[in-house]
Order: C-alpha cells, then structure tokens, then sequence
C-alpha cells in the first residue's frame, strides 16, 4: 500500500506527539481483523459468546464512566466562535490543542499505534471520501473494520496528496476529566482523547461523515446528513427512495429495515444512520450510505420490532454493553418478555432488577451492513440512489401529528430547522427532556446552524424536481399514556401515503397551518386494529399546543442573530399567523 508523503508526515508528527512503542499500517484484511479479535480475547478486551448460536460474535465492556457520547466535551474548533454557532461547544484552535496536547503527549507509550487508512462510501464513488486515523485500541480498528472499508481502497480515492481528513484518537486513561472530542474544520482535523466509545472513538462515524462532512460538504456543495435511506417498493415493483433524519430512539434503525404489515409492499435498507447526498448533472437529488456496517442501539430491538436486526446480529458481531445469559449469549432489554434467570449485567456483575436494567440503555451491536437480510441490492451503487422523499421525525408524546406533507422545499426546510426530541440514553445527562434538535442535527452539525439551514435552502435552487418533504412523529401518546399509533411494520402505511403522494396518486389531504396532513381515511388502515378516536388523536392539529411550540421555537432561532435565514423567520411568523387566525 502505497501513500503520500504528506499523510506520512502526518503519521510520523502524530507518532512524535504520543510516542508510541511501535506502528502498525492497517490493510484492511480478514487476517488483520482476526488477529485483533484474537489479541483482544487473550487480554480480556472481548469476551467470546457461544460459537455454537452465536458464531464469530464476542461482547466488549466499557469502562462504566465511558458509555455514551459526552456532547460537553465536544467541541468545534474553528477559527471564530461565529464561524461554530451557538448551538455548538466552540474552543479557540491553539487553546483546544494545547489542552489535548497535553493529554497526547506520551500517551502511547508502550502501546501500538494503529494507522487506519479509511474509505466513507462505497469504492469508485466520486461521492466517497478518505479519513486516516491513528489509535491505541484494538475494539476501535476492529471496529473501524466494520464500519467502514479499510486499506488500499481507502489510499486509492484520495484526489490530491492532502485528500484525507486526519483523526488522533488515544484512550487515555479514560478519565473525563482528561476527555476532550476536537474538530479543527479548516485542518480537516480530528482529536478524541479519553474515551473507547465508539461515537467518540470511532472517527470514521460521527467526527468524520457528520461534523467535517458537514462543513466539507458546504464549500463542495452537498449534504451530509444524518438520516437512514430506504426503498419503499410497492406491489408494482417500483422503488421509491427515502431518507430520514431521526434523533436516537426515535425508531430510526427500525425504520431503515422495516418490515411491512402491508401485502405486496416491502422497505429495502440502504443505511440506517447516516446519508450523503449530491445533487448529480441532471439535477436529481442522489444519496449514498458512507457507511460499511451498523452501530446499532440493542435495547429494544427484538423479532417483534425489528425482525431484520435481530437475525443479522446472530452471527460476526461485536455486542457493547450487553447482558450475557449463563450460556453465553447476548440479552438486552426487550430482547425476549422476559428476562432469562442468571444474567451477568453490562458490566459483568450478577444481574440484580433493583440495580438496573442489565444492558446498559446504550449498548451497542457493531455488524457488517452486508449482513441485514433486508439489505438493498444496489446499496453500494456509486452513482448512489435518487431521492423522492425526505422524512423528519422525532419523539414527541405530544403536539407534532402521526405525519404531514410540507408545502414545499422551503417550508420543509422550515420543520426540519423546527424539529425537537424528547433525550435518550445515547448522551449522556437526563432522558425524556425536549430538546431543540433541527435535522436530527444539533450534535453533528460542524459550523453555524444558521448558515446550515441557508445551505440547505439554496441547495434545494439546485434540484430539478426537489423530494417532498414531511414530518412524523410515532411516538404520540394518548391521555392514557398509551402510543396512540402502533408503529414498527404499521409505519408502512404511513410510508404508503408518501410514496402514493410523491407519484401524484389520488391520495388526498387537508391542508393545515402546518402542511399537508391526511385525513384518517386517507390511510391504508386494512387489517389494523385501531380505534377511530385513536387515529384522529394522532393526526390532530392543536392550534393552542401549536401556538406554545412556535413561541420557544422563536427563542430557539433568536440565538442565532442576523444569521437565521430571513425565509426561515418569515415562515415561522406566516404560520404562528395561521394559527391565530
């Protein structure tokens, strides 16, 4: 494998900070990948599980202060603070390095540093892009492994010498206090010190496709987004493509390998998490998956609710934070009714209920994409897939119906800056807050959201025929406390109204002050034991609960000054005007 001098340069400069006591050039093979999980069985950094059910699979513990993403510890390193925004953690450049300096220099003593010559995206894409990362833990090469296409492939794609953004990651001695997460966008640069988790760790995945893509892919003129991509193929064979952006926990990993309750309807997964898209020659909006495998949350995910992820974790997974039954398998919460009797917990401990549930609510499986059985043919086309429909959608008990259209790309822009979230156990800090949360962006996004909304905006001018947009929300409650939707392979028929939509179908809607919502009958609701009040209440339109959520969502968009797009403020007035009537 030959590279450039300069990503070389680069390596010895990293080498020469953290002094490690040897280098290893990944190559991105079978026998690399299986030479690390054998070091990592020998000194206790994986465990194997019963080879027999689960083959080729094994269970990582973190160390119980390192289980999430520690958003207080991120930072955007621009030259400006204006130049991050407010919605981002912001650390003057030479005083950020200074810091992580400090915790660098010398850390690998003693320790291997790992260079890994990443490809995000699939090979002879014009879409795709180069990372290298140095490392001193092996669960983050094996892992990068999976999550994306390591080696010669990677070097192969770089269009200059300097073609590649650069990531440091050392564990440290995982102490928070000495845990800092850097992005330096003008470097194209990345240093994550102290933390093993993989949304910290794993540089390729949210540091790279997300916070730099973010700010790379607004000078080059393309999106980088966090959002699933699927194809919805009706009874007439024809496959419609979708993205959607969703927060954790808000059903976006069961969505991208859905199974329908709808005869002759069927979801193909292109990606669950993250989507790169162009807008090619023609003008067709087109998306990629930068992605090789999953980094899926475990709980909760059971033959009920997502059938596809449940069998293809059965075999070459590594498991974070699970539980471990007596014979070796992995169990999360949700998994089965009940739990089995004997469980270690996530840390290895004897399960007892009154201490916790036994998977920690992060835990993790890492799984090759190739793997789901509902897995697009086409995932890993170069020309990536054309986009019909962009989908929103978050965690909300209350106010934000079951689903509708938006006016046009401008307004969907709109709910998409408007959108929030109830907080899961993917950050840490409390669960169940609302929080602001535009595109599913407000971690990932690597420069001022501000100036993010208006790039969106104009690349929307660039489209021939721009994706509809909507909104969704499966998580409406009822004043029972009870989901008022039923959801998981039911979301179908929600999709069945996009698609029927977007192909200019007969299939109505009313138009609200918020976009276009169906009516209860405009839904495909056959063989769905559902109570009419139910649906209604689902779909319905609250204008005082309305008029509340555009008051804070006013507040929001105050913070960021001159910057918010006018449109964007003008779209907020003329619907807070609807509603007042």
């Amino acid at each position: 494998m030959s590279v450039t001098d300069v990503a070389e340069k680069w390596v010895e400069e990293a080498a020469a900070m953290t002094q490690p006591s040897r280098v290893v050039w990944c190559d991105g093979s079978k026998a690399e990948y299986d030479a690390l999980i054998e070091s990592m069985l020998r000194d206790g950094t994986l465990i194997g599980l019963n080879q027999r059910t689960y083959p080729n699979c094994y269970l990582h513990r973190s160390h119980p202060q390192d289980v999430a993403r520690t958003e207080q510890l991120t930072f955007i390193c621009s030259r400006s603070q204006d130049e991050a925004g407010p919605t981002n953690n912001w650390m003057a450049p030479a005083e950020a390095k200074q810091k992580a300096g400090a915790y660098f220099k010398g850390s690998l003593k003693g320790r291997t540093m790992y260079v890994i010559p990443y490809l995000m995206g699939p090979a002879g894409s014009s879409m795709s892009r180069v990372g290298i990362m140095v490392t001193d833990s092996e669960y983050v090469v094996a892992s990068m492994h999976v999550m994306t296409r390591v080696g010669a492939v990677a070097v192969q794609h770089m269009r200059s010498d300097d073609d590649f953004i650069a990531g440091v990651h050392s564990m440290g001695d995982l102490s928070p206090d000495r845990r800092l997460i850097l992005h330096f966008p003008e470097e194209k640069l990345i240093w994550s010190v102290g933390s093993g988790y993989g949304g910290n760790a794993l540089l390729g995945k949210k540091c790279h496709a997300l916070r730099l893509a973010s700010s790379q892919a607004r000078q080059e003129g393309w999106l980088a987004e966090h959002m699933l991509i699927i194809g919805v193929e009706d009874p007439e064979g024809r496959i419609t493509y979708l993205a959607a952006a969703m927060p954790s926990a808000s059903g976006k990993t069961n969505l991208s390998m859905v199974v329908s309750s709808l005869p002759g309807w069927r979801a193909w997964t292109v990606g669950d998490d993250i989507a790169w898209m162009h807008v090619d020659a023609s003008g067709q909006l087109r998306a990629i998956n930068p992605e090789r495998g999953f980094f899926g949350v475990a709980p909760n995910t059971s033959p009920k609710t997502n059938p596809n992820a449940t069998e293809m974790v059965r075999s070459n997974t590594i498991f974070t934070n699970v539980a471990m039954t007596p014979t070796g398998e992995p169990w999360w919460e949700g998994l089965t009714p009940e739990p089995p009797a004997g469980l270690l917990d996530w840390q290895g401990r004897p399960w007892n209920p009154a201490s916790g549930p036994a998977a920690h609510p992060n835990s993790r499986f890492t799984v090759l994409a190739e793997q789901c059985p509902s897995i697009a043919p086409n995932w890993e086309d170069p020309q990536g897939v054309p986009i019909s429909g962009l989908i929103f959608g978050s965690r909300r008990t209350k106010v934000i119906p079951l689903v509708f259209e938006a006016f046009d790309w401008s307004h969907g822009v709109f709910l998409g800056s408007a959108m929030s979230t109830e907080t899961t156990a993917a950050i840490t800090g409390q669960v169940g807050v609302v929080r602001r949360d535009p595109m599913a962006m407000i971690p990932f996004c690597g420069y001022n959201m501000a100036d993010y909304f208006s790039h969106w905006l104009a690349t929307g001018n660039r489209i021939a025929k721009p994706p509809k947009i909507f909104r969704v929300n499966w998580f409406r409650k009822g004043d029972d406390g009870k989901f008022l939707w039923p959801g998981f392979g039911d979301n179908m028929r929600v999709l069945k109204w996009m698609v029927e939509r977007i192909h200019g179908a007969r299939t109505s809607a009313q138009e609200t002050p918020i976009g276009w919502l169906p009516r209860p009958g405009d839904l495909d609701t056959r063989g769905l034991t559902i109570k009419d009040e139910s649906l209604r209440e689902a779909l319905r339109v609250d204008a005082t609960e309305w008029l509340g959520a555009l008051d804070d969502l006013e507040s929001f968009y105050k913070g960021f000054g001159r910057r918010l797009p006018a449109t964007i403020a003008k779209t907020l007035a003329d619907t807070q005007r609807k509603f007042r009537g």
